[in-house]
């Protein structure tokens, strides 16, 4: 910690929101443990382009209610290539960064890895994604609003769904893992959720059909990961529309409308603890590892468990959720 003066903050991959909330943790818990703190614009972009600023108090000021990241973020594709990284080293050596944190998801933690290992370079990351998919944390900064979003969404189309007596195919975010799928199908009362996690398992939509929608129904929601896996929201339709043509089916899909909004009260207060964590991290002289949170308290999680292993859906809410959609 002797050798750690400054700090870098960047967010990288998908924006989420509480991302902000997270900037103005990390920045003012920095300062009040006497370090100096500079804003990384871009994500790794930043770092290869020397985006870089300083950041006081008032940089961070009225922003934990705004949505989206006010560092910017974007893709990298050079810095996956060794060149890339060595010049981000470069840049960092130039600007006096000691150590980074950084706010995304699988993608940003797996380069902030890979740097990590590279340059013995101390980095923290902090779980920024609404697909709540990374290991290690019960909970991803932007998935409760995400959440929350789908929810109200749900409840609208609802409407239209019992008017007209039809079947409804809502495709969510998710591409590898189903918890906004699942969670969003229980909370909004939907039928049914399809999820690539169970894909191999079970023909969810037959399922669907044979046991639910055929029997008892007039009108259904199904929530639809957009997994390549599942086909998304427009291959469910498709083959319904095949097989059951009597049905009236329709599609939606809510694509980044998931992304944006305020920030909920738990992401707000979720990103608070994880950002000043993230400092408290390199105050205990950790490096390489993501700030979790398992049964309320704050976890440090290596980055190659973080990464490497899948986190689990939780089987008993998908036994809850066929319970409730008779």
């Amino acid at each position: 910690m002797a050798n750690i003066k400054c700090v870098g903050i960047l967010t990288s991959g998908g924006d989420a929101p509480g991302m902000n909330a997270a900037i103005r943790a990390v920045t003012r818990a920095a300062i009040y443990n006497g370090l100096e703190v500079k804003g990384i614009y871009r994500g790794y972009q930043g770092l290869l382009t020397d985006e870089i600023t300083p950041f006081k108090t008032n940089n961070v000021s009225n922003i934990i209610q705004q949505g989206g990241t006010i560092l910017k973020t974007a893709r990298c594709a050079e810095f996956r290539e060794p060149e890339g990284r060595q010049k981000a080293y470069e840049t960092i050596q130039k600007e006096g960064i000691d150590a980074l944190v950084v706010i995304g998801g699988d993608g940003s933690l797996s380069g902030a890895r890979i740097f990590a290992q590279e340059y013995n370079f101390p980095i923290v990351g902090v779980p920024g994604t609404i697909d709540n998919d990374l290991y290690g944390t019960d909970i991803t900064i932007g998935y409760d609003t995400a959440l929350n979003t789908i929810i109200e969404a749900v409840d609208k189309i609802r409407d239209t769904a019992t008017s007209h007596e039809r079947l409804f195919f809502i495709e969510v975010m998710g591409r590898d893992a189903g918890f906004l799928a699942l969670n969003g199908a229980i909370a909004s009362g939907a039928e049914a959720a399809i999820i690539p996690e169970i894909w191999t398992e079970v023909d969810q939509l037959e399922e669907l059909i044979e046991q639910g929608f055929r029997k008892t129904k007039n009108s259904s929601i199904v929530l639809v990961a957009e997994s390549d896996v599942t086909g998304g929201a427009m291959g469910m339709a498709d083959r319904v529309k095949k097989k059951y043509p009597q049905y009236d089916v329709r599609v939606t899909i809510l694509g980044h409308v998931q992304r944006g909004g305020s920030p909920s009260a738990t992401d707000r207060i979720l990103a608070s603890r994880m950002g000043a964590a993230a400092i408290d991290a390199l105050m205990e002289d950790q490096r390489n590892v993501m700030i979790g949170i398992q049964n309320d308290a704050i976890v440090y999680v290596p980055f190659s468990k973080a990464i490497k292993n899948d986190k689990p859906i939780n089987r008993d809410l998908l036994n809850l959720l066929h319970t409730l959609s008779i």
